[in-house]
């Protein structure tokens, strides 16, 4: 029987142990293993590598000690050569083959030159000699360089070579220094100096590796132009690049180097001149520039035209490509960058200065100088280095614009110097090398042709923009120490002797400007601005808006005598037609919408002004491009859509409760609308209400006529010369006071209030009855006042700084310094001029400016605070950019109206008529009659009586809003004629006799009453 139990039977698997490893488990471990499998490869193949490398080194060592022991057995034979130059650098061996051959002096180079193995010394030598260079220019130091270059000197020397080889000497020469010009010989030797300290003048290497700098140049010259080109340019690169190369030689060696240089051959490099511009670095350029700058001037007067020409050529392509800022000390970079864009009239003594930045990408960075390098470099700019340049140049007619691109390119890259190179320039040619630029290069320049716009970015005619730009700057500089005598000295006898003439005539500077305007108008005018902004003329250190900034200020200059004395013809200035400044006043108009600024932001520069808006570039950088007429609509629109942003212009309850109404008493109208006025929003209406000398409020509704009266009431008081702020000069022109006084916050308050006063009235289109200088009215477009300003201030100190600018002697004789003396309330005192400058001297190097920073002081540094309190509350009413469409002659006009005789015809056809009244009834006929026979003063009383204000409107009588207007006031004959000036209109009983209506209309206009005339 089977027994039935319940146990297990046992389990058998035949597949192995069972596992749970996961997927990635067990492709880590693949992964893993493959790793393995990799690195035990590469350790195999390393060690293979390794022990073959070891057999190499062996075989090699092996070798090098089988081909030293040839070199010891024929140290001096062929087969020592080949064993040394296949051995290579060793230096003990190349140490001990020198000392050989120069022991066995000249009859080693004989035992060679007679045998059939002259031609494999030859290969062999130059080989050897290679190897000894590059020993030197790694160990320059070495015990045995001065042996190695001594071995050299004597293949490569004229006289050495001379002397042992005879016949054969020269083409031995020549075949071993193409051989190393070919191989680095110049970039060798300038590691061998690299790698000598610069103080370590007496190593005795240096005197020999100088010579044979020059030996290349002095044996290809004249049979191997081009290898000869190479060497030079070689040169350059390598040596002439070097920093502080001079302070590297003793004296005696950098006599001889410099005797040596052939500077006379240096034209052979003008076809190089971009290909060395290109290769060299930032810092190789300015190294280069100085190391020039030692060695050139005293060789300036021997070379020739052509040599001239390049070394010139040479100096300016450097300078075209560098950084600006890059050759001055960092202190400086600064102020240079201000001065190269600003055109505003601060203090160029202020600590503050202001970066306008061009571009957001990174900046190259600027190589830092040595200060010997920088003392250098400081050399070129100086008044005796540019005196001599003009004194060499004057020889050689074909250098002058050669010597032009440089002075240009030495202003573009450092514009901190370039007033100081300009007034040199000024002063040493006397004005001839502006005629020269012109009728030589400029006259006849494909730049500026009304007809053909695209020729001035065309890159075919980047050769003519040089002079032109030159030119532009040249006498922009001279303008601002010129005379008006001088200036017109052409055109009509001048009231001093020996006045120079200036160097253009008239009829020149008429068509220059033109010319130049075209340019400047294409340039704005452009669509693509961003273009404007980065791009720049091929071949120069400058970009189009450089350019457009330079001519802009040639021809500001320009104007600014032709609108002061006109001498160009009509509509010189103007570009474009009629149709064409209709569609422009639109289009400004919309785009000065597009950029307006929110309140309080920072006013935009006029640089981004013409970024923005081409238009608003031309009407804020050469606005006389277009008609006053037009410009003058276009303020007007600009500040009707001002008033249509704030709700100003809107007649509702909403803004009826919003003016600024204000009581003020006759006879203290200036400290009443100080105190109620002082900070009220005056782009608002204001209403005024006068208080009579009875206490009693004048009748009359204020609809603007009342606050156009408050207005010329207010100037008559705030300009009168004895409240202390204003003075006037010999013109009655106003301008503000000089005094302590008028540096008081309290005075610096009242400028800043009168300031918002006549804002309020340009906002307005109300005319003032005040007349200010002209440099004082520059300051409100952001302008510098010269030197021809200075006449309308201080006639005396005028013809003083023109006699002193045309001194014939020594002006050291007039023992003047850089101060000036200040004089109030009987107690002088002396102000520098610059720092330390009652120790400065004024001589004939400086005596320019002298004269401009004696007349920057007069004109703007005495009454800064004071003008810049005034153009601060000016500015709250008033945009900046609107005023920068007016020069200071229009501007006046925009302030105080047409100074003309009144127009009675325009005055008769613009006139409306009410009541009884029409152009043909007998009043009207006897009125216009008798109005005719007023005089001028008469005529403008009665158009103040009825407009408040004296003179015509700008733009005509067709402009006055609302219309002059008559209206019939009744038959009392007896009753006198009235006025509402806040509606332009007369109210003109109906007289029958002509003669009682000539006695009751000028009784009227100059009773001087108020509203309640009756």
């Amino acid at each position: 029987m089977f027994p039935f139990t319940q146990e297990k039977r046992r389990k058998i698997n035949l597949g192995g142990s069972s596992t749970v490893a996961s997927h990635t488990e067990i492709l880590h471990g693949a992964k893993a293993r493959r790793s393995e499998r990799e690195d035990f490869r590469r350790r195999q193949e390393s060690a293979a590598c390794i022990q073959s490398r070891w057999r190499s080194y062996q075989q090699t060592r092996a070798v090098k000690r089988h081909l030293a022991q040839i070199f010891q057995e024929d140290v001096l034979g062929l087969k020592g050569m080949r064993a040394l130059v296949l051995i290579g650098n060793d230096q003990e061996l190349l140490a001990q083959w020198s000392e050989a051959v120069l022991s066995a002096g000249d009859g080693w180079l004989s035992h060679f030159l007679g045998g059939s193995e002259f031609e494999h010394w030859v290969v062999l030598v130059r080989q050897v000699s290679l190897l000894l260079l590059r020993s030197v220019a790694n160990y320059p130091r070495s015990p045995a360089s001065p042996n190695h270059l001594r071995f050299i000197d004597n293949l490569t020397s004229p006289t050495n070579t001379s002397q042992a080889l005879g016949p054969r000497a020269e083409e031995l020469r020549t075949n071993i220094i193409h051989y190393l010009v070919r191989h680095g010989l110049y970039s060798l030797l300038r590691k061998a100096f690299e790698n000598i300290p610069i103080n370590e003048k007496a190593s005795p290497s240096i005197p020999l590796i100088a010579p044979l700098l020059t030996h290349p140049l002095k044996i290809l010259q004249s049979s191997h132009p081009d290898s000869f080109l190479e060497a030079y340019t070689s040169l350059i690169q390598h040596i002439l690049s070097l920093p502080l190369f001079p302070n590297r030689l003793p004296f005696n060696v950098l006599a001889q180097f410099s005797v040596s240089l052939p500077l006379s051959a240096i034209s052979v490099l003008s076809p190089s001149i971009p290909q060395l511009a290109s290769s060299l670095g930032v810092e190789a350029k300015v190294h280069l520039i100085a190391n020039l700058a030692a060695f050139a001037p005293p060789r300036y007067p021997t070379l020739s035209s052509a040599s001239l020409t390049t070394l010139l050529r040479l100096l300016s392509a450097m300078m075209n490509t560098l950084p600006i800022g890059v050759l001055e000390p960092s202190s400086a970079v600064s102020a240079g960058k201000k001065a190269a864009g600003s055109d505003d009239d601060s203090d160029p003594d202020d600590s503050t200065q202001v970066i306008v930045v061009t571009s957001f990408s990174n900046p190259i960075p600027l190589p830092r100088l040595d200060e010997r390098t920088l003392k250098r470099l400081q050399t070129l700019p100086s008044a005796t280095h540019i005196s001599s340049l003009v004194r060499a140049t004057h020889s050689h007619a074909t250098t002058r614009i050669a010597l032009c691109d440089l002075l240009f390119s030495l202003c573009t890259a450092w514009p901190s110097r370039a007033d100081s190179v300009l007034s040199t320039i000024v002063v040493s040619t006397g004005g001839g090398l502006v005629r020269e630029l012109y009728r030589g290069y400029v006259r006849g320049s494909p730049l500026g042709h009304e007809d053909n716009p695209a020729a001035n970015t065309d890159p075919a005619n980047a050769d003519a923009w040089p002079p032109l730009l030159f030119l532009a700057d040249l006498y922009t500089h001279s303008l601002l120490t010129m005379g008006d005598d001088e200036f017109f000295s052409g055109s009509e006898p001048s009231t001093r002797a020996n006045v120079p003439r200036n160097p253009l005539s008239l009829d020149e500077i008429t068509s220059l400007s033109r010319k130049l305007l075209n340019i400047t108008f294409t340039l704005f005018w452009r669509e693509d601005q961003a273009g404007i902004q980065e791009g720049g003329v091929p071949g120069l250190n400058i970009k189009w808006e450089g350019v457009r900034r330079k001519l802009t200020r040639f021809l500001q200059a320009v104007h600014a005598r032709d609108s002061r004395r006109p001498f160009t013809p009509a509509g010189h200035w103007i570009v474009g037609g009629q149709t064409d400044i209709d569609s422009f006043v639109e289009a400004a108009v919309v785009e000065e919408q597009q950029i307006i600024q929110p309140a309080g932001s920072r006013t935009l520069t006029k640089r981004q002004v013409a970024y923005l808006s081409p238009r608003l570039g031309v009407l804020n950088n050469i606005p006389f491009a277009v008609p006053f007429e037009a410009r003058v609509t276009i303020f007007r629109a600009f500040a009707e859509n001002d008033k249509r942003s704030i709700g100003a212009d809107v007649r509702s309850i909403e803004e009826f409760h919003a003016r600024t109404r204000a009581t003020v008493r006759r006879g203290h109208v200036a400290e009443d609308g100080f105190d109620k006025l002082g900070d009220a929003d005056l782009k608002r209406n204001i209403q005024i209400t006068f208080i009579d000398q009875f206490g009693e409020k004048e009748l009359g509704i204020d609809g603007g006529g009342v606050f156009k009266e408050f207005l010329t009431d207010l100037s008559k008081e705030v300009f009168d010369t004895d409240r202390g702020l204003w003075l006037a000069n010999k013109k009655n022109e106003l301008y503000p006071n000089h005094g302590t006084y008028a540096t008081e916050p309290h005075s610096l308050n009242w400028y800043r209030f009168i300031g918002r006063i006549l804002g309020k009235a340009l906002y307005e289109g109300i005319l003032i009855d005040v007349v200010f200088a002209g440099f004082f009215l520059a300051k409100w477009l952001g302008k510098q006042s010269f030197l021809d300003d200075l006449a309308s201030l201080d006639p005396d100190l005028y013809q003083g700084l023109l006699f002193l600018k045309h001194y014939p002697g020594n002006p050291e004789e007039l023992s003047l310094n850089f101060t000036v003396a200040d004089e109030e309330f009987g107690v002088a005192r002396t102000i520098d001029l610059k720092p330390n400058g009652s120790n400065i001297p004024v001589t004939r190097d400086n005596k320019l400016e002298y004269i401009l920073r004696v007349s920057h002081y007069r004109l703007t540094k005495q009454i800064k605070k004071q003008s810049d309190a005034f153009f601060e509350g000016l500015s709250d009413i008033i945009d900046p950019k609107w005023l920068r469409m007016f020069n200071q002659q229009e501007l006046q006009i925009l302030l105080g109206g047409v100074d003309t005789p009144i127009d009675l015809d325009d005055l008769r056809r613009n006139t409306n008529y009410g009541g009884l009244f029409d152009d043909h009834e007998s009043t009207i006929v006897v009125f216009w009659r008798v109005v005719e026979s007023f005089d001028a003063e008469q005529r403008r009383a009665l158009l103040r009586f009825v407009t408040s204000v004296g003179r015509p409107p700008l733009l005509g009588f067709s402009g006055l809003v609302p219309k002059f207007c008559i209206r019939d006031a009744g038959g009392d004959e007896t009753r006198l004629p009235t006025s509402s000036t806040c509606v332009n209109l007369l109210k003109l009983p109906r007289y029958k006799s002509e003669a009682v209506l000539r006695k009751k209309l000028l009784q009227a206009v100059f009773s001087g009453a108020g509203f309640d005339l009756s």
